[in-house]
C-alpha cells in the first residue's frame, strides 16, 4: 500500500465529509477556487506529452473549439461541437486502422440517434461536467487498479461508488450558510439537473440538495485526486517560469470571480473547457485501454474455465 492511496482515502472521505456540511458552499469554492489550479496545471502537464496526440499543433484547433464553444448559446449546437471534438480526439487516439473504421461506425451511428429529439443537448451538458469530473475520474482509477493489481486501489474505486449512491440514497440535509452561494449554484449549474432527468427519464427534475451535493463531492474529489497524483505523474515538473505563469493564470481567475461572479464565471467556463477539450485524447485512450484490459481478463479466465 503506497502512501498516495492513503491520500487518496483521507482526501476521498473528507470530500464526503464536506459533502454533508456544507454541499452548496463545497460546490462553488471547489469550482472557483481548486478548479482554475487544476485547469492550469493539467493544461501544462498536458502539453509536455504533446496533449496525447499525434501532431501537437492539433491542440491549438481543440483549444479554439472550448473557446468557440463557451460563446455557443444554442444547447444542441454546443453538444454537437462537444462530441464531435470527443469523436475526433477518439480517431486520432486509436491505434490502427481496423479501430478507427470501427469508431467511425459506431460514432456515426451514435451521432444518428443523438440527434433525435435533445439528446445532443443533453450531451454537451453533461460532458464536459458530470461525466468528465465522475465516470472519467472513475475510468482513471479503474485502470490503475487494473495495471497494479493491487486490491486496495479496487476499495478506492468501491468506495468512491458507494460514497455517491449513498448521496443519492441518503442525502445531505444541511442548509446553506451562504445564500448567495445556493444562488449561484442555481445560476451556473442548474441546467445539469434537467439534463439528467431527460437522461433517465425522470421529469422536472431541479437542482436540488441531493443533485447539489453529488456535483459537490464529485467535483471536489475530482480535483483532489489530480494534486495528489503529483508523485505518480508529475504534474508539478515544470520550470520556474512556467510555475509563475500556471500560479498567476489560477489565482486571476479566482480572484475574478470573488470580484464579480458573474464574470468570473463566464471566464471560467472558456477555462475549463479549454481544459477538458484537450484532455479528450487522454480520456479516448485510457477508455481504450481500460476496455482492453478488461476484454483480456475475461478472455484468460474464460481460458482457465
Amino acid at each position: 500500500m503506497r502512501y498516495t492511496d492513503i491520500a487518496h482515502l483521507m482526501l476521498m472521505l473528507a470530500a464526503l465529509a464536506l459533502t454533508y456540511v456544507v454541499p452548496f458552499e463545497l460546490l462553488l469554492l471547489a469550482y472557483v477556487v481548486l478548479g482554475p489550479a487544476h485547469y492550469a496545471t493539467e493544461i501544462s502537464w498536458l502539453h509536455d506529452r504533446k496533449y496525447f496526440l499525434p501532431q501537437s499543433y492539433i491542440a491549438i484547433g481543440l483549444a479554439l473549439t472550448a473557446i468557440v464553444a463557451a460563446m455557443i448559446d444554442n444547447a444542441a449546437w454546443f453538444g454537437f461541437v462537444m462530441w464531435a471534438a470527443f469523436v475526433i480526439c477518439a480517431l486520432l487516439s486509436t491505434a490502427s486502422v481496423g479501430q478507427s473504421i470501427v469508431l467511425v461506425i459506431v460514432a456515426l451511428g451514435a451521432t444518428a440517434a443523438l440527434m433525435q429529439g435533445s439528446s445532443i443537448a443533453v450531451l454537451g451538458i453533461l460532458l464536459p461536467t458530470l461525466i468528465h469530473v465522475s465516470l472519467f475520474t472513475l475510468v482513471f482509477m479503474a485502470l490503475g487498479a487494473v495495471r497494479s493489481g493491487d486490491k486496495f486501489q479496487w476499495c478506492l474505486v468501491a468506495l468512491y461508488i458507494a460514497a455517491i449512491v449513498g448521496i443519492l440514497v441518503m442525502p445531505p440535509t444541511a442548509a446553506t450558510l451562504i445564500p448567495s452561494f445556493e444562488k449561484a449554484g442555481h445560476d451556473y449549474f442548474a441546467n445539469v439537473a434537467p439534463a439528467l432527468g431527460r437522461l433517465f427519464g425522470i421529469p422536472n427534475l431541479q437542482l436540488d440538495t441531493r443533485l447539489t451535493s453529488l456535483l459537490a463531492f464529485v467535483y471536489t474529489y475530482h480535483y483532489l485526486n489530480w494534486f495528489i497524483k503529483a508523485e505518480i505523474i508529475h504534474w508539478n515538473k515544470m520550470t520556474t517560469q512556467r510555475l509563475a505563469l500556471v500560479a498567476a493564470a489560477s489565482g486571476v481567475s479566482t480572484a475574478l470571480y470573488f470580484y464579480d461572479y458573474a464574470f468570473g464565471f463566464t471566464l471560467l467556463l472558456a477555462f475549463s473547457l479549454a481544459h477538458v477539450v484537450l484532455e479528450f485524447p487522454l480520456n479516448s485512450m485510457a477508455l481504450r485501454q481500460l476496455g482492453a484490459a478488461i476484454g483480456g481478463s475475461a478472455m484468460r479466465a474464460l481460458q482457465r474455465a
